[in-house]
């Protein structure tokens, strides 16, 4: 017999699904993005203009998220860098320091 509440299951059991799916954890009209073993993940968000993207930075060294010419946001080791998304932000990604690291920003209309 498990330990857990039927709502703690509840809990983990949509954790599991969003990391098997790929989908992006959202709350208080936050997307979060993981960045471990130099990846995204999830590599592609589906967000609303206004949105806030937050990455957290899980390695030991810098990232970024850099799109060629336009934006770019520090992400600093074992820290935390966001990004409030524009209606143009429909864009690819990358690590400027790792630049196999790569992302996908979709912004669907509001």
């Amino acid at each position: 017999m498990s330990s857990f509440s039927p709502t703690r299951r509840q809990v983990l059991l949509s954790g599991a699904l969003a990391l098997v799916t790929g989908a992006a954890r959202s709350h208080d009209g936050t997307v979060h993005v993981s960045i471990d073993k130099l990846v995204f993940s999830p590599a592609e968000v589906t967000v609303k203009p206004g949105a806030t993207i937050e990455w957290t930075n899980n390695d030991a060294f810098v990232h970024t998220a850099t799109v060629k010419g336009g934006w770019e946001v520090m992400i600093p080791p074992g820290k935390k860098a966001t990004r409030i998304v524009q209606a143009s932000d429909s864009v690819e990604y990358y690590c400027r320091f790792h630049p196999n690291m790569k992302g996908r920003i979709v912004v669907s209309p509001a």
